[in-house]
């Protein structure tokens, strides 16, 4: 190039570099007056920091991310976070890598960033970057018009028609009953067998096909099954691995393999989808399931032919049709074993409404006391104990700021809200002063809203809430009506192991006595 052609170059690329420095300082003094403004016009004040409590607040933050990968190899996250609320306040800041987060156990933030101002916020990008391999595109990692188009795929297949539908269920929890031992003295893992309960019916509610986890036949086909279920596990706890780590995972060679045993799996029930597809478009009064039952991903099929798109969202309700009622299931029949009392005025109730058959829809409903000890599981052990969103725009929460925390507080485009549902839950402001006891009969004269979310709320609340509740109480009474008693047969305390959902490190290890 001559010298003559560089000059005009040099000159270039110098006035694009300038205007882009004065473009980037334009923006940053623009965006300081408008969130100047905004501090002025609603009072806000900053809330505590965790970087206060350092000189060095880069160091500090590198010991906060030791602290929270330590606490979880610990199984003690939910209760370190806990801990933190009591030192720092129920609202207070943190940076963590490249990221600030805000982090609260106030109600009004909660119901701020679920529903009052729901569009300045969007799932967390660290989230989405984990959960993408796994679940791909579907109504957990959607936002905005993809979010809806989710949800209007997915929201008329959990109708009360679907969810009061029973016979299904009683089919596979008969099998799960017969794998009890009757003896009154062999001790059994309930959680483990809560697990393949809600995968065997979930995949038969989804693909028209059950997994059987639970009959245990060795072919082929039963290790493909067994296969499918114990990938779909691995995988989540990677996924938890991944959202700790931040841009610092690498994921190991076994998650790429499971992700690929779980689509395959999946992928195989997507073509019979889309064959069914064509034949519900060739003939839709002869386009029906085997045995002529509701099949979820039929539904889906008619309104879409991407096969990724069905493979996802199939995904992303097996997550919450399998784990979140297993996990339930398991953190409630925990503590079942070791309260009697408990045990005995829900087997009453039981009693004197079925009088020994099969409950009903409606009649689940009725129970008051089965509804008690549900939500009083869902509130001491949520099966999704922590949760955030990411703020899209400049934004404010309503409390949190000021020496006594009372103040408003700006959350920054870009800014984390962590809010801890767990320690929520426990906080005495809102249930009293024995609120870490288990004691489903506070539910005779307390009316939660925002303080009390174990399937979230506003526009992403669960649409699956219903479902999940229909199936542990369905699951409870039927086998509080083969068992007349149940022992505990394990000393150790409820430990969390949480993917992505939080159940007992330990599993629920019992002895059923029958009636």
């Amino acid at each position: 190039m001559t010298p003559f052609l560089r000059i005009p170059l040099f000159f270039f690329v110098a006035c694009y570099t300038l205007v882009q420095a004065g473009y980037f300082a334009y923006k940053q003094i623009t965006t300081r007056i408008a969130r100047r403004r905004i501090i002025k016009e609603h009072g806000c004040e900053p809330p505590k920091s965790l970087d206060d409590q350092s000189w060095l607040p880069y160091v500090y933050r590198l010991k906060m991310v030791r602290m929270i990968r330590s606490a979880a190899k610990e199984h003690r996250l939910e209760k370190a976070s806990q801990e933190r609320y009591r030192e720092y306040g129920n609202t207070h800041i943190g940076k963590f890598f490249h990221l600030t987060v805000v982090f609260t156990v106030e109600a009004e933030n909660v119901k701020t960033v679920l529903a009052t101002n729901f569009k300045d916020y969007e799932l967390p990008a660290p989230r989405k970057r984990a959960f993408y391999p796994l679940l791909g595109f579907g109504i957990f990692t959607n936002d905005g018009a993809d979010w809806k188009h989710s949800r209007e795929l997915i929201r008329p297949n959990f109708s009360r028609d679907q969810v009061a539908d029973l016979d299904n269920f009683e089919e596979h929890l008969s099998i799960m009953i017969d794998a009890i031992p009757k003896d009154g003295k062999t001790t059994v893992d309930l959680q483990d067998l809560f697990f393949g309960l809600t995968i065997d019916t979930a995949s038969e509610f989804l693909f028209g096909e059950s997994t059987d986890v639970l009959l245990g036949r060795d072919s082929p086909e039963s290790r493909a099954n067994l296969d499918f279920a114990e990938a779909w596990h691995r995988s989540q706890l990677e996924v938890q691995n991944h959202i700790r780590s931040s841009f610092f995972y690498r994921a190991p060679k076994q998650s790429k393999k499971d992700i690929k045993i779980v689509n395959d799996y999946v992928g195989k029930y997507v073509q019979q989808g889309l064959r069914y597809r064509k034949d519900f478009i060739r003939d839709p009064e002869k386009s029906t399931s085997k045995n002529g039952r509701y099949v979820f991903m039929h539904e889906l099929v008619k309104a879409t032919d991407d096969p990724v798109r069905i493979r996802d969202e199939m995904l992303n309700v097996l997550l919450a049709g399998r784990d979140t009622t297993a996990s339930l299931l398991g953190n409630m029949w925990f503590t079942l074993a070791r309260r009697p009392d408990i045990w005995d005025k829900l087997r009453r109730e039981i009693d004197e409404t079925l009088h020994g058959n099969r409950p009903s829809f409606e009649q689940l409903k009725e129970m008051k006391y089965l509804k008690a000890v549900i939500n009083e599981s869902l509130r001491l052990d949520p099966v999704i104990p922590f949760n955030s969103r990411e703020a899209t725009t400049d934004t404010i929460l309503p409390v949190g700021g000021g020496p006594k925390g009372k103040s408003p507080i700006l959350v920054r485009k870009g800014q984390l809200v962590n809010y801890t549902v767990w320690a929520m839950h426990r906080r005495p402001e809102y249930f009293g002063s024995d609120a870490e006891e288990f004691k489903p009969e506070r539910w005779e004269h307390i009316r939660p809203t925002w303080e009390y979310l174990p399937f979230n709320g506003g526009p992403r609340v669960c649409i699956g809430q219903q479902y999940a509740l229909t199936e542990a109480g369905y699951t409870t009474v039927r086998l509080m009506q083969r068992f007349a008693k149940v022992e505990s047969r394990d000393d150790r305390p409820w430990t969390e192991s949480i993917a992505l959902t939080a159940c007992n490190l330990h599993g629920t290890k019992v002895v059923l006595t029958p009636t």
